[in-house]
């Protein structure tokens, strides 16, 4: 190639990598879908003027500033939820009742629980305050961990998952076991203690997963000793540290030896839609099925979801209205023929397609299920998802430095059916069970590759 045409190539992707830059900027700025902490949006509506934003952050440590807090998130609320009837709730009594409350909070710990109360009163689980110390990047999403993630299984706290070469595979611990109880109080009383101060949820099921997967929470670097009973049924316990973990969610791919292809990722990222639309031009262009793991999906980015959905649908296929607390309707998104978050094209592809669900399915996971299925393009199994469907424009910023997300937008699919408090129903239901954690066995993923086989006998 000679020089001028080098030169006009390196030309032309810089111009669309420009592009690209700037659609995601203009794009970033509407809002994302996700259970997760949302990017920052500073907005006041109303005549509430903050403390910080004359002189800086302001302290909880401080009735003033509490104060200033509980207002400040209260205020937030009232003016931009997207139902101007707070799903029945009687919002302004919420303020008699637990502004006195936040007043006389002894600790951060205390007035952010009662926070969280107030705001569980609206059973939204998008809606809902962090602590300053608490918040994070969605898109690298920061935590305390010891290990393990647990998970109710048949009204038990279990061992779903350990991570590899963690203290706590170390120290025995496994998929199946059953936590029963963390420095010497029984874990099921921890759990009811994180509903209680957690408050309500779109759904109970999205509640008592949230409070169950944080039964091990607590400071950074403590030391938490552990009672579990194992598969074997014997009585065992050790000591773990409580530390920070962060991961970034990625795209996994595994290929089976059948020619099938499992494709998971935690969340919907530019990156992820990028790499996705890469894997299907390479590893998965010769896949004779795929299986779409989205049982750990808690949504991301609407129009990364938007376009991974335009790799299995044609272009101009409707995926449902977003809209205000005016009923007006503030986006549409449409499946598309060119990526608007990468310079890299859209690849279509007409493998068939199984998904997999489960509960944590949240949000934007879920509306890339309800639109496959009324495409009639894959079959689902596995758990009903979330029930977790609105949408925050971005976080809201509060006066000490702690976080609000607000629900801006509701949701309907192109139908019209509203998945918020309802979730998607899988064409077969496959519950967890411990033994099949025991056992190492997935029935959900075991059944995606008999669907697959089958449609492939009958083609």
């Amino acid at each position: 190639m000679g020089k001028r045409a080098k030169g006009k190539d390196r030309s032309r992707r810089f111009r669309s990598s420009c592009l690209y830059i700037l659609r995601y900027v203009v794009l970033s700025s509407i809002f994302a879908l996700a259970l997760l902490p949302f990017p920052h949006f500073h907005t006041s509506p109303f005549p509430f003027v903050s403390h910080a934003a004359r002189t800086g952050v302001v302290s909880t440590m401080t009735r003033e500033g509490r104060l200033e807090v509980f207002d400040d998130a209260w205020w937030t609320i009232q003016n931009l939820y997207y139902d101007p009837s707070f799903h029945g709730v009687d919002w302004r009594a919420q303020r008699e009742q637990f502004r006195p409350l936040a007043a006389e909070a002894q600790t951060e710990k205390e007035f952010y629980s009662i926070l969280r109360r107030m705001v569980g009163m609206l059973n939204d689980a998008h809606t809902r305050v962090f602590a300053p110390d608490e918040k994070f990047d969605w898109q690298r999403p920061r935590f305390i961990s010891v290990g393990v993630s647990v998970r109710e299984v048949a009204g038990q706290p279990t061992v779903v998952s350990i991570e590899r070469d963690s203290q706590a595979e170390r120290e025995g611990l496994r998929a199946g076991d059953v936590i029963v109880s963390l420095d010497g109080t029984p874990a099921l009383t921890i759990f009811e203690r994180r509903m209680n101060e957690q408050g309500g949820s779109s759904t109970v099921a999205a509640a008592r997963l949230r409070a169950m997967a944080a039964v091990f929470d607590g400071a950074p670097g403590s030391v938490v000793k552990v009672v579990w009973m194992d598969g074997r049924g014997r009585r065992r316990e050790t000591e773990l540290t409580r530390r920070w973990v962060e991961r970034e969610p990625a795209l996994h791919i595994q290929r089976l030896r059948n020619g099938y292809s499992i494709v998971e990722f935690s969340a919907f990222t530019p990156v992820i839609a990028r790499d996705f639309m890469r894997a299907l031009e390479e590893q998965l262009s010769n896949a004779r099925g795929l299986i779409l793991d989205l049982r750990n999906n808690g949504g991301g980015d609407a129009e990364a979801m938007t376009e991974i959905a335009s790799g299995f649908l044609p272009a101009g296929n409707s995926l449902g209205q977003f809209t205000d607390r005016a009923g007006r309707v503030a986006l549409e998104p449409r499946t598309r023929s060119a990526m608007l978050l990468s310079p890299d094209s859209i690849t279509r592809t007409d493998a068939p397609l199984v998904i997999i669900t489960s509960e944590r399915t949240s949000s934007a996971a879920e509306i890339f299920v309800a639109a496959m299925e009324r495409a009639g393009r894959a079959m689902t199994v596995g758990g009903q998802t979330c029930g977790c469907v609105l949408a925050i424009r971005r976080a809201h910023t509060l006066p000490d430095g702690g976080q609000l997300d607000v629900s801006e937008m509701d949701y309907r699919t192109a139908n019209g059916v509203r998945l918020e408090g309802v979730g998607v129903v899988p064409d077969e239901k496959i519950t967890l069970e411990r033994r099949d954690l025991l056992a190492h066995r997935d029935r959900a993923l075991d059944r995606a590759v008999e669907l697959l086989s089958a449609g492939a006998q009958n083609r």
